[in-house]
Formats: C-alpha cells, structure tokens, sequence
C-alpha cells in the first residue's frame, strides 16, 4: 500500500494572479507591487488597494517569514485534503510586511507555533501547477 497523498486541486488563477502562478512553477514567490505608492500586497488584484492603481507589476520575496496564526486542521469533506489531515493552515508574515495563507509542512503539525520562522517551499497540484507551501526555517527548533 502507497503513502502518497493524491495531489493538491489546482487553482483557479484569474488574469491579474497569472503572474503569482507562474512564478510558482519556476519555485519562486512573488508579491504584487505598485508602483505608484511602492506598497506590496498579497493576494493578486486587479488593483493596489492603497492608492487604485491599476498598473501593477510583481516583485520577488525573500519567501522568509513567521507564523502570524496557525490552527491544525483535522476533518476535511475534500478528498484531496482529507487524505493531508491532520495539516496546518496559517496566517504568515513575510520579511517584506504581507501576509499570506499557506500550510505549514515538513513538521509535526503539533509543534507549530507563533512567532515560528518559517521559509518557503513548492508542493506541485492536480495539472501540475505548483503551491507555496512553508517549512520551519530551522526544522531543529520548534
């Protein structure tokens, strides 16, 4: 019998999120910026939502944070994700000042805490498109 976990669902990338997907594929993070009021943010828009800008370009992170919240998930109706429980789904703070929702893997799902460094990793999904996910920056320390 196989431990292989059936593959992520795939996103549904709108126009103004192509740029995020793409960027994931090649495993590398990137945050929209504007130009503009020079303000990042996370998730794509169609628009910066300082200013209204709508001529945004993206610009790469660190993919280095800490876990803002976290919660461990233990009951999903999702095939794909049932077969993952228990995961951890959190809140992270980049370096560069946006928050993103992503899992938390390579770990016990028990041990992750806030205030945890975290750094970013790639998961493929279901068409071969590919998910930020994060690992403890340090796997040693808790």
């Amino acid at each position: 019998m196989s431990d292989a976990l059936p593959p992520r669902p795939a996103p549904e990338p709108s126009d103004h999120g192509a740029p995020y997907w793409a960027a994931a594929t090649e495993h590398r993070l990137v945050l929209q910026h504007c130009p503009r009021c020079d303000r990042l943010q996370h998730f794509p828009r169609p628009w910066c939502t300082e200013c209204l800008a709508d001529d945004l370009d993206v610009v790469e992170s660190s993919g280095r944070g800490t876990v803002y919240a976290a919660t461990v998930v233990r009951r999903h109706p999702n095939p794909a994700f049932a077969a993952r429980v228990p995961y951890v789904l959190a809140l992270v703070d980049l370096d560069e000042g946006v928050r993103v929702m992503s899992n938390v893997v390579g770990c016990d799902p028990e041990s992750v805490r806030v205030g945890q460094r975290v750094a970013v990793g790639f998961e493929p999904a279901a068409d071969g498109t590919v998910v930020p996910v994060f690992a403890p920056a340090d796997p040693g320390s808790p």
